[in-house]
């Protein structure tokens, strides 16, 4: 067997030997505790009831204690030390066989993982024995559950990254956005611990997940208990899995560190963000196992995000309340959005469930049977930013329509909104005075041609306009107010930009007649003297493109016919020479221009 069909990995990764500590995670030692790194793996199980029984002991062998072997603190000491010259994987015991503080120990020093069952030795035999024997069908079974978890899970970030957490003990999983900020899931999946090797298992228990068995004392070592139970010598249970046995070793160190990462992609195929995964290398089929499981929780945070784009289409305050949130935590410094996204999607947002994905009673995976909008209202807002495809990081530019000679009402802000955030894609709108506004990672320039579509297909006359580009949502509001500035000296019909705004932009924001007559009053002198308007035309290019060289440029005529027809201009009283001239002759133009 080979893994699960659209498994990640090679035959070789599923069909590699389990190792302790996978069994331990996933396997059917899963809730046994765990003393010492479990790196070993295993390729058979062997049950001994004396310790007569080590002499016939395989190397990587699980060895399962029963009988006299399991009887007391010496027998078990005795046991582990066997085990150590034997080169076995670990050995196992009861619970109830002796108190955990000297075998922890031992275990430690030895370098020989001791794991305390609840479960009948007997059967626990069986199943790591089948475990052992068909590895890849045992990372199958882990595989299905976790399948089956996710889609108990639904559309909901946090409850699916719960499910990754819970079901991949020892491995941290985090969902973060394009930027690397942490959206949902465990901060240690972004830590230099998971990137560099995790937490390791030590004699305090598994990765810190479950208490060490306290120490009751093994008293003084007593004489050997006789054999009893069996009456001999416990049969090996055999193992058909991979014949190539790796070299015997003792250390305790974790195999070594590994990533793993799953592009998470939206409803138009967009990059929402990316699943991550770090921790200890169990085994060498551990990192297939999880990239698989990673590829599963895909689906559901794809059907998360287009289910909350559903929402927000359908409900236009549910969306600008969203963006004015969003706004709102930004000014208020949360911009780096850790503490906030990891505030919210742990459970802050109304508690439904903790970051590893218990809920508030203490089901794993969060399982409590709330409904789909209790599972939204604790997202987290960062997070449903990024589900609904926003720009919350980067260069973001403020955008403004706002209507031309008619006020809009309450029943026309639904509307115009979704005319809006259609025609921009994945950006928020929000009401702002008598308009729209909202921000877009677009250029500038596409969009303004993009505004300039949404003006064409909106019902009403409006005009629009585009702030300058910011690094980010907290300096979103500086873009803004040059968004609404061009969109106010914009004319009806127009897009205008705040980086471009010149005199003829300015102007167009007052009534023509109010500059008229001063404008033909600065001039008259001039077009008194030119009847052919060519010393007017040369005069504009010239205050426009900032001397003669580009003027003659502009106007298709050599630089000493520009030059000879400044100083006409000059004959008839103008000093080119004065500020103030210039800027009067200037607006004057302009004004004259419009005309």
């Amino acid at each position: 067997m080979s893994g699960p069909r659209g498994a990640v990995g090679g035959a070789a990764e599923w069909e590699a030997p389990v190792t302790v500590a996978e069994l331990v995670n996933g396997g059917p030692l899963a809730g046994a505790r765990m003393y010492g790194a479990g790196e070993s793996p295993v390729h058979q199980v062997r049950i001994v009831d004396e310790l007569a029984v080590f002499s016939s002991v395989a190397p990587h062998t699980a060895v399962v204690l029963i009988g006299a072997a399991a009887s007391g603190g010496w027998a078990v000491e005795m046991a582990m030390r066997r085990a150590w010259e034997q080169a076995a994987a670990c050995v196992i015991a009861p619970v109830g066989a002796v108190g955990a503080g000297s075998s922890a120990v031992l275990s430690e020093r030895l370098g020989i993982t001791l794991v305390f069952v609840a479960a009948d030795p007997l059967v626990t035999a069986v199943e790591v024995a089948s475990a052992a024997a068909r590895p890849a069908a045992a990372r199958t079974q882990l595989v299905a559950r976790c399948a089956t978890r996710l889609a108990e899970a639904g559309a909901s970030a946090r409850r699916v990254l719960g499910v990754l957490n819970a079901e991949l003990p020892g491995t941290s999983v985090a969902f973060v956005d394009e930027y690397g900020t942490r959206l949902a899931g465990r901060a240690a999946a972004l830590s230099s611990g998971a990137a560099s090797g995790g937490t390791a298992v030590s004699a305090s228990g598994l990765a810190g997940r479950d208490p060490a068995v306290p120490a009751s004392g093994l008293g003084g070592r007593g004489p050997a208990v006789p054999a009893s139970g069996l009456g001999g010598r416990g049969p090996a249970v055999p193992s058909s899995g991979p014949a190539g046995r790796g070299p015997v070793a003792h250390s305790s160190g974790i195999v070594g560190a590994w990533p793993a990462e799953v592009v998470v992609r939206g409803p138009a195929g967009e990059v929402l963000g990316r699943l991550v995964a770090g921790g200890p290398a169990r085994s060498a089929g551990w990192p297939s196992v999880v990239r698989t499981v990673l590829e599963l929780a895909v689906a559901p945070l794809a059907a998360w995000a287009a289910t909350e784009r559903l929402a927000a289409a359908g409900d236009f305050a549910l969306q600008s309340a969203l963006a004015e949130r969003l706004l709102s935590e930004a000014a208020n410094g949360s911009e780096n959005l850790e503490d906030t996204a990891a505030s919210d999607v742990s459970g802050s947002l109304g508690g439904l469930e903790d970051s590893d994905g218990s809920d508030v009673s203490g089901n794993p995976g969060g399982r409590s049977g709330r409904r789909s909008d209790d599972r939204r209202a604790g997202e987290g807002v960062w997070a449903r930013a990024v589900a609904l495809g926003w720009a919350v990081r980067g260069p973001v530019s403020a955008f403004m329509v706002r209507p031309s000679g008619w006020t809009a009402d309450r029943q026309d802000a639904p509307r115009a909104g979704e005319v809006i955030a259609a025609t921009l894609g994945g950006a928020p709108v929000v009401r702002r005075g008598d308009g729209w506004a909202g921000w877009s990672a677009l250029e500038p320039g596409e969009l303004a041609e993009r505004l300039g579509a949404c003006l064409r297909a909106l019902p009403w006359p409006c005009a629009a306009g585009v702030g300058t580009p910011v690094t980010g949502l907290r300096a979103v509001g500086e873009s803004l107010l040059g968004a609404e500035a061009a969109a106010f000296l914009a004319g009806s019909g127009r897009v205008a930009r705040s980086d471009r705004l010149g005199p003829a932009e300015l102007l167009a924001a007052i009534p023509g007649g109010v500059l008229r007559a001063p404008a033909t009053v600065v001039l008259r002198p001039l077009m008194a003297h030119d009847r052919e308007g060519t010393l007017l035309e040369t005069l504009g290019a010239v205050l426009s493109e900032g001397g003669a060289v580009r003027a003659a440029e502009r106007l298709g005529v050599h630089r000493n016919t520009v030059t000879a027809r400044l100083e006409r201009i000059k004959e008839v009283g103008y000093d080119l020479d004065d500020p103030a001239t210039r800027l009067a002759l200037h607006l004057a133009w302009h004004v004259v221009r419009q005309d």
